[in-house]
C-alpha cells in the first residue's frame, strides 16, 4: 500500500519504530492459520519478530473498521477471548476506539492508516456497512478481511442487494430501480403507494420517503437530489423479524433465534426473542432464506437479514408466500444485542470466531429476552431539543430483576441517537414482558 496521505493518522497506543525487534516470536506470515488458535497458544518461542506491530504480535491482534457501538461490543468480545484489538475510525471519541488497545484515528480511505491496520493485525472486519468497499478491497491485498469487500458492496446498494435476493430465490416486495428520468417515467401504477429509498447510505429510516402517487414520487425524487433510488411497493405488514447468521470460511453456518422487532420512526425500538414468538414454519423459512443469502455470497462473518411478515389475509401474502426480505446488514445487528445476556454465544463472539477461524457452535438461548433500545431522547432535556440536563433513572431500572444495562460511552446524547440498550431476561415470557414494561414506563418508552 502507498503512504501518500499528507497527514499521518493519529495513533493511540504504542507503536514501535519501523524495523524494531520485539521480545516475542511467531512469524506474521500465514495469518489466517495463526488466527485459528486462541491467543494463549498463538505465540511461538521468543525471537525477533519480522514485522512491526502496535506493541503486540500481529497474530494476536484483530482489527475493525469503524468505531461505533457495534465495534465497541466486538472489541469487548475479542478481548474476553484474549485478543488485542485495533480500531480505525476518524472520531477521537469513538465508542470502540475508547476501549480498544489501539485506535488509528484517520479517514477510512487514508492509505497510511489502512497500511498501519493491515500491518498490525492478523485479520480485519467491519462494524458498519458504509465503510467504503474500496478500503476493504485495499486492506485485503495485505491481510485477511471478512466479510469481503464484494459482499459489503452488494449490501451498500439496494438495487444490487435486491438482485442478489432474487438470485437466491428469496421473495422481495415488488420494486423498480430509478436512476434516470426515463426510469422514473416508466414506473407502473401498481407500485403505488410505495416507499422511495436511496440505493446507498440509507439506514434507520434515513433516505426514505413515502409516496402515494406519481406526482409525489417525482417530488420525492427531486427532494432526494435525483440520486439513484429504489421504489418499493408498500405491503400490508403483520410484523417485522430478523435472522442473524454466522458463516465461517469452511462454509459452516449457524444462526441465532429469529428476532421479532418493533420499529418506531424507522429505528428499532423493541426486540422480543423467545420460543413461540413466531410460528415455527415461518421461523424455518426465515432461517433458510438467511442462510441461502449468506451461502450464495460465499459470506464469511456475521450477517443480519431483515424480513417483513405480511398480513396473512392480504392478496400480497398469498402471492409472495407471506414472508419477504427487506434488507441485509453485513455485520452484527441491533436486534441481536440481547444475545450478550441471553445466549451462550453472542453475535459479537460469533464475529470474533469467524474472523479468527475458531469453531462455530450453534448458539443456545438460555432465557426469554426483550431488548429495549435506549435513544438520546430519554435523557432529560434532549427530547425538547436542548442538551441533556441529567440522566435517565438507571438506579430504578437496575433495581428490577433480570435487567442488563449496556451504555455505549457516547459523549453526547441527541434525538434519535443510539446511546445504549437494556436487555431483560427471566424464567418465563410473562415475567420478562412484565419487567420490560416496568422498565419502559420508568424510562418513558411507549408500551409495546
Amino acid at each position: 500500500m502507498s503512504s501518500s496521505s499528507p497527514h499521518a493518522p493519529l495513533l493511540h497506543g504504542s507503536l514501535p519504530p519501523e524495523g524494531a525487534d520485539l521480545p516475542w516470536g511467531g512469524p506474521a506470515a500465514g495469518r489466517v492459520s495463526h488466527a485459528a488458535r486462541l491467543p494463549g497458544a498463538a505465540v511461538d518461542a521468543p525471537g525477533p519478530h519480522t514485522e512491526t506491530t502496535l506493541g503486540q504480535p500481529a497474530e494476536m491482534t484483530l482489527g475493525v473498521m469503524g468505531g461505533g457501538q457495534l465495534g465497541r461490543m466486538f472489541v469487548h468480545a475479542a478481548q474476553r477471548l484474549g485478543y488485542f484489538t485495533a480500531v480505525l475510525d476518524p472520531d477521537h471519541l469513538s465508542p470502540a476506539g475508547r476501549v480498544s488497545h489501539h485506535h488509528i484515528q484517520t479517514a477510512y480511505t487514508d492509505p497510511q492508516g489502512l497500511h498501519q491496520l493491515a500491518r498490525h493485525c492478523v485479520a480485519v472486519t467491519t462494524e458498519f456497512e458504509n465503510v467504503p468497499a474500496s478500503a476493504l478491497e485495499e486492506l485485503a491485498r495485505s491481510v485477511s478481511v471478512s466479510p469481503s469487500h464484494s459482499a459489503v458492496a452488494i449490501a451498500q446498494d439496494r438495487a444490487e442487494e435486491k438482485a442478489h435476493f432474487a438470485g437466491c430465490g428469496v421473495p422481495v416486495a415488488p420494486y423498480a430501480v430509478i436512476e434516470n428520468p426515463a426510469q422514473l417515467a416508466s414506473v407502473g401504477a401498481d407500485l403505488f403507494p410505495g416507499i422511495l429509498k436511496t440505493t446507498r447510505m440509507g439506514y434507520d429510516g434515513k433516505g426514505q420517503v413515502r409516496v402515494a402517487d406519481r406526482a409525489a414520487l417525482e417530488a420525492a425524487w427531486d427532494a432526494l437530489r435525483n440520486v439513484p433510488c429504489v421504489l418499493e411497493k408498500m405491503l400490508p405488514l403483520q410484523l417485522e423479524c430478523s435472522v442473524i447468521v454466522a458463516r465461517g470460511a469452511d462454509g459452516t453456518c449457524v444462526h441465532l433465534p429469529v428476532q421479532r422487532n418493533l420499529h418506531r420512526d424507522g429505528i428499532l425500538a423493541v426486540t422480543e426473542v423467545y420460543e413461540g414468538n413466531l410460528p415455527p414454519a415461518l421461523v424455518e423459512r426465515a432461517q433458510a432464506a438467511a442462510k441461502s443469502i449468506a451461502n450464495n455470497l460465499h459470506y464469511v462473518g456475521v450477517l443480519c437479514v431483515e424480513f417483513f411478515v405480511l398480513d396473512p389475509s392480504s392478496p400480497a401474502a398469498q402471492a409472495l408466500g407471506g414472508l419477504v426480505v427487506n434488507e441485509m446488514a453485513p455485520r452484527p445487528h441491533n436486534s441481536g444485542h440481547y444475545s450478550i445476556d441471553a445466549c451462550d454465544v453472542s453475535q459479537f463472539e460469533l464475529q470474533v470466531r469467524t474472523l479468527a477461524n475458531l469453531p462455530l457452535t450453534q448458539p443456545r438461548q438460555h432465557s426469554p429476552a426483550i431488548m429495549l433500545n435506549l435513544l438520546g431522547d430519554l435523557w432529560p432535556g434532549v427530547a425538547q431539543g436542548g442538551a441533556a440536563t441529567g440522566t435517565p433513572p438507571w438506579d430504578a431500572v437496575l433495581a428490577l430483576p433480570g435487567t442488563f444495562l449496556h451504555l455505549y460511552g457516547k459523549a453526547q446524547a441527541s434525538k434519535g441517537r443510539k446511546m445504549g440498550h437494556l436487555t431483560v431476561t427471566g424464567v418465563s415470557v410473562e415475567q420478562v414482558r412484565a419487567t420490560a414494561l416496568q422498565a419502559a414506563a420508568l424510562l418513558g418508552i411507549a408500551a409495546f
